[in-house]
């Protein structure tokens, strides 16, 4: 019997949406998310907000600069020329500050500058300022002394509650059954869940059928085989 003709599968980009309506709030972001909302009561003008890949980060950056009308910038893209202009909108959200090259005066300046004339300054990052290496002795104190707050790895209902988000989000109709299966056996991690979900809609479009459990398993051995072989 010939084999039934897999339809194409195109991969459109897919914006994720950023509103504070978005947001899943659970055990283990809601003292960030708390933090988030209560500006510009912080504790200091800076809050450095840590958590893995894919745990939230750049979400919540997004409602506090919607929230406080502050623009948003990689850290690899602040240089000394730009920092009078950065900290000149009085609220800034620097992401991912522990990844790519830094130019360690400019954001020594803009530290000092924001400080002066009380900018806020919310700093995304994957780890702690000690685990950056950095080589600027004054800039990792006036890191350390900046306020934190952490989001922790997802719990079961956060994951689950995310992973049908994500299918809801590309139009995909999914018994809770399949989801159950998924949150037991993935690891626990928003980006995992996000890439998964993008492997099954390709995968699923590609057979011309509804994701299923037996599709899932299939995707998941082979991402936990891909895993190993790295």
């Amino acid at each position: 019997m010939p084999e039934t003709p897999k339809q194409l599968a195109f991969d459109l980009p897919l914006d994720p949406r950023f509103g504070a309506e978005d947001f899943l709030v659970s055990p283990s972001n809601e003292q960030a998310y708390g933090l988030i909302e209560s500006w510009p009561d912080w504790p200091d003008t800076i809050l450095l907000l840590v958590g893995p890949r894919g745990s939230g980060k750049s979400h919540l950056a997004s409602i506090w600069a919607t929230n406080a009308r502050a623009w948003t910038i990689d850290a690899s893209g602040i240089t000394q020329d730009k920092v009078p202009h950065l900290v000149s909108n009085g609220a800034l959200a620097i992401e991912d500050m522990d990844r790519g090259e830094r130019d360690e005066a400019a954001l020594f300046h803009l530290l000092n500058l924001a400080r002066e004339r009380k900018a806020s300054l919310l700093i995304t990052c994957e780890t702690p300022p000690d685990r950056w290496s950095l080589r600027t002795p004054d800039l990792l104190s006036r890191l350390r002394l900046a306020p934190s707050v952490s989001l922790e790895a997802p719990d079961d209902a956060l994951l689950k509650a995310v992973l049908v988000k994500l299918f809801v989000d590309r139009q995909l109709v999914v018994d809770t059954s399949v989801v159950d299966y998924i949150a037991l056996r993935i690891e626990r991690s928003l980006a995992k869940a996000s890439e998964l979900v993008a492997l099954l809609d390709r995968e699923a479009l590609s057979r011309g059928r509804r994701v299923s459990r037996a599709i899932a398993a299939e995707i998941l051995g082979a991402a936990q085989e891909t895993d190993e072989s790295e």
